[in-house]
């Protein structure tokens, strides 16, 4: 008797681990989160400055075999500081800009009985909405941002855990376009990326 208990128990762990893995769904939900930006610049005499954003909006997740399709949209307030040293003064540039973004992401999962880890990636593409740019000290001396390009790509890699119908997420965004910048004296080229955590429920 125990040992067919012991098979029945078995025996539906393994048919509701095949049903979260192997069979078709489709899954619809909002998400929120924050994020951290930064821009990378290879001159020594300038820095990037984390400043918190936010991130808000919707997905859709279609499954199968183990492995999901991700689209994403959501809007995104992405904020930094670029900095930079003269005669002792710091000359601090706030950029705010807002977008909206669109990840398609790739991924896989593991897990069953409403837990499990996920890990994804793919590329996203972002739609400039307005941005806004202050100088503090040193008026006309830091580092600027020549313009936010209206249309930009990037690419993302994350994990997330899934308990029930709530998902964590981290990610790391890779910036791909470059952005120009320029300065008392010369210009350049740089690349935003970013880093974010974002909570999302599941409606459907």
């Amino acid at each position: 008797m125990k040992k067919l208990l012991l098979l029945f128990v078995v025996v539906a762990g393994a048919t509701q681990f095949a049903s979260a893995q192997l069979i078709p769904s489709f899954s619809f939900g909002v998400k929120g989160g924050v994020n951290l930006s930064s821009l990378s610049f290879s001159d020594p005499d300038f820095s990037s400055g984390n400043r918190a954003g936010y991130l808000g909006g919707i997905y859709a997740r279609v499954g199968g075999l183990g492995f999901n399709f991700q689209p994403e949209l959501y809007i995104t307030g992405k904020n930094v500081n670029i900095e930079t040293e003269v005669e002792g003064v710091t000359a601090v540039n706030k950029v705010k800009f807002t977008s909206i973004d669109v990840p398609l992401l790739l991924g896989g999962k593991i897990g069953a009985f409403g837990l499990g880890g996920r890990f994804l990636t793919g590329p996203l593409v972002s739609f400039k909405i307005n941005d806004d740019q202050s100088t503090g000290q040193a008026l006309g001396r830091a580092v600027t941002l020549s313009d936010v390009k209206n249309q930009n790509f990037a690419w993302q890699f994350g994990a997330g855990l899934d308990i029930k119908k709530v998902s964590l997420d981290v990610r790391y965004e890779l910036g791909l376009t470059k952005q120009g910048y320029s300065f008392e004296g010369g210009e350049g080229k740089t690349r935003i990326n970013l880093f974010n955590v974002s909570l999302s429920y599941q409606i459907y």
